[in-house]
């Protein structure tokens, strides 16, 4: 009794394997049991990541407000005014974000390189605590922004990630929504370009 009973069992799972994998494969993605639900969705975001791409100057809108004030992680006020002029790297992204998280390397990597050179702004849309936990956990040393006063309009956007790239006279220059290889050459060669004008 009990052997067919373990018989009909095996015959079941086989008849059905893949149809099982496949829930347990999404139930391990979008139930996000111990984490790896998360690092699954990170990994394939990093994956699927490419270069941004350069706006056509004729298409590019222009930054017609400055007056954004922003706090920093360690409740300092910034005013973003005093950035007027400079290369400027926005980028919206959260902790519970996957997109957000897939990038961050190469942001990181970018900004070793182009900390002294450009603006990096990271602004989180979260809880100060997560996100301070996320940064040392990760040892990124980007600096990282909160929002206390409304996002300028060419700069609002529903989706995180979104990155832009402002030249010096305020242009967008880059307007990415979700995941990007921000430290591809041809990102570089894009702000070396910016850097040069």
């Amino acid at each position: 009794m009990i052997l067919k009973k373990i018989n009909k069992l095996m015959q079941f799972l086989k008849k059905h394997f893949w149809n099982i994998f496949i829930i347990i494969f999404l139930f391990i993605l979008f139930v996000n049991p111990f984490g790896l639900g998360m690092k699954i969705k990170t990994s394939i975001n990093r994956i699927l990541s490419f270069s941004p791409s350069e706006i056509k100057e004729e298409n590019r809108e222009k930054l017609s407000n400055y007056n954004w004030n922003l706090v920093t992680i360690d409740n300092q006020n910034v005013d973003f005014t005093n950035m007027k002029g400079e290369v400027i790297l926005v980028n919206f992204w959260a902790t519970w974000c996957p997109p957000c998280i897939a990038e961050m390397p190469y942001l990181e990597a970018l900004y070793k390189d182009y900390g002294s050179k450009i603006n990096f702004i990271l602004l989180a849309n979260d809880e100060i605590e997560k996100v301070n936990k996320f940064m040392q956990e990760k040892a990124y040393t980007m600096p990282v922004y909160f929002e206390q006063s409304t996002t300028p309009k060419q700069l609002q956007s529903k989706s995180i990630p979104t990155t832009f790239l402002l030249d010096k006279k305020g242009n967008i220059v880059i307007a990415k929504t979700g995941s990007a290889d921000w430290n591809s050459e041809k990102t570089r060669t894009i702000i070396d370009n910016l850097l040069t004008e």
